[in-house]
């Protein structure tokens, strides 16, 4: 609610505010997704992590077009169907991430390489996460199986190794 002590800032979040709470909104972002081929697309739950965000939903492109293309899809289906545009986008199809930031849920669309650089579920894996594809239907944060010797709260598939390269195109994310 809008009172006298609220911050501008916080006036106009709360306008920007996506109509469908978070567990609904990420649901038509993964959607919106897969309707453009992503790949690997994984929701994070950071309802007890973060006080900014509820969900990071993180997908990838096979290249810089493909991750525009999903970029556009979500774009033009929340404007469309339920009248939300991000707050902010950050990065391009050139760096290998594009940042779209819906307040409740910040989407990270990738190329492989770049996400295999930043290893976003590895950061942070004590975060839930699952599959956005695996439970239709199920409650975001439903724990996923690990692979034997898999740290807790990674998701399946995701390397535990470091990076011994530079990235060309470091993105600082703030």
């Amino acid at each position: 609610m809008s009172g006298p002590g609220q911050s501008t800032r916080d006036k106009r979040a709360e306008r920007e505010r996506s109509p469908l709470p978070a567990e609904q909104l990420v649901g038509e972002i993964a959607r919106y997704a897969a309707d453009k081929k992503a790949i690997d697309v994984v929701e994070l739950d950071l309802r007890g992590v973060l006080g900014y965000t509820d969900y990071f939903l993180i997908c990838s492109g096979n290249t810089g077009r493909q991750a525009k293309a999903i970029h556009d899809g979500i774009l033009e289906g929340l404007k469309h169907q339920h009248d939300t545009l991000p707050r902010r986008v950050e990065g391009s199809p050139d760096t290998g991430w594009i940042l779209m930031d819906y307040l409740d849920v910040v989407v990270h669309i990738f190329t492989p390489q770049t996400r295999d650089f930043y290893r976003l579920e590895r950061l942070w894996g004590e975060a839930p996460a699952r599959p956005a594809d695996a439970a239709p239907g199920a409650a975001p944060g439903v724990a996923v199986e690990a692979e034997p010797g898999a740290v807790a709260g990674a998701v399946p598939g995701v390397s535990a190794g470091k990076s011994e390269t530079s990235h060309p195109n470091s993105l600082k994310v703030g």
